[in-house]
């Protein structure tokens, strides 16, 4: 069974300090971006004074950047991360564009035993977004694999609907669990990008380069480890920018790649009705049909 906590359950961070120095465990945190000015150094600056300065939870934090043009870097650098470019990682291995290219290469990177991994564009950035998925891990050793959920108001020019964000998870994503593996569609937000792993799981997962990173995380986790290795943690909510039409579209596209690769003789069978013309009432109300279905096409 899915278990689920919330953010409250780990916001006494003496304590979860406390409890991770006393397990001897190292905690990483990750912010993949590309093009992010606009909310990064903020994002770094409330993680890293609260977090690493104030609250010894996390070891070390990294921006790892994709390439973007704007300035992303200079800024997250000034706020206080080590910032990396991705194609810098394991740059024998080449450099694919995407974010599931830098989760990858994070693996590599990064040194601690639990990572974590936050988005750069978060508008409402809280501490919450990190203590809340690595707080259970460090609580609870049977758990490996955490993901946040949170309401994620959907900005329109009409207003805002508080419930419209999370489009590909509800049309998409939840269906597809729903169908070919039900005990993930318990999980509130399966494509969050606030999330944190033990370091043993995510160095046995192939990654896809691009945004089906998450969905083959939460597959390959559960078929190697099982549902009591999951949990998800309530975040409240999460500001973020909006992805037009287009962009979500070359999201699903690639979450469907990752999805089919690991379900390679998936077979959809949606319930439909026969062509009319093989039913005898319908040949003999239009009989022109019946001749039609007598001649070879």
């Amino acid at each position: 069974m899915l278990r689920s906590f919330h953010h409250l359950d780990f916001a006494d961070l003496p304590a979860l300090v406390a409890a991770k120095e006393a397990a001897g465990l190292r905690i990483s945190l990750c912010i993949p971006t590309l093009n992010e000015e606009g909310t990064i150094a903020r994002v770094v600056s409330v993680l890293k004074t609260e977090l690493s300065d104030r609250h010894r939870l996390l070891d070390e934090l990294v921006v790892i950047d994709s390439g973007s043009t704007d300035r992303t870097r200079a800024l997250a650098a000034e706020a206080g991360a080590e910032v990396v470019l991705a194609a810098d990682i394991l740059p024998f291995q080449g450099h694919r564009g995407g974010k599931g290219e830098n989760l990858w290469k994070a693996v590599h990177h990064l040194t601690g035993d639990i990572l974590c991994f936050v988005d750069g564009d978060i508008g409402n950035i809280h501490p919450r977004f990190v203590y809340g998925t690595v707080g259970p891990l460090v609580r609870h050793a049977e758990l490996g694999y955490v993901k946040g959920f949170y309401e994620r108001p959907l900005l329109a020019a009409e207003g805002v609907d508080p419930r419209g964000g999370g489009r590909v998870t509800e049309i998409l994503v939840r269906p597809l669990f729903q169908r070919f593996c039900p005990e993930l569609a318990g999980l509130h937000q399966p494509l969050a990008g606030e999330y944190a792993a033990r370091r043993e799981i995510l160095e046995t997962l192939p990654m896809p380069t691009g945004y089906g990173v998450e969905t083959a995380h939460l597959l390959d986790v559960h078929r190697t480890c099982g549902i009591a290795a999951i949990a998800q943690t309530d975040l409240d909510e999460r500001i973020h920018r909006n992805r037009s039409l287009a962009q979500l579209g070359r999201m699903s596209g690639e979450i469907l790649d990752a999805f089919f690769a690991r379900y390679p003789a998936a077979k959809i069978a949606p319930e439909e009705r026969p062509p009319m013309i093989s039913l005898s009432d319908y040949r003999e109300r239009f009989p022109a049909a019946a001749d039609r279905a007598r001649t070879p096409a």
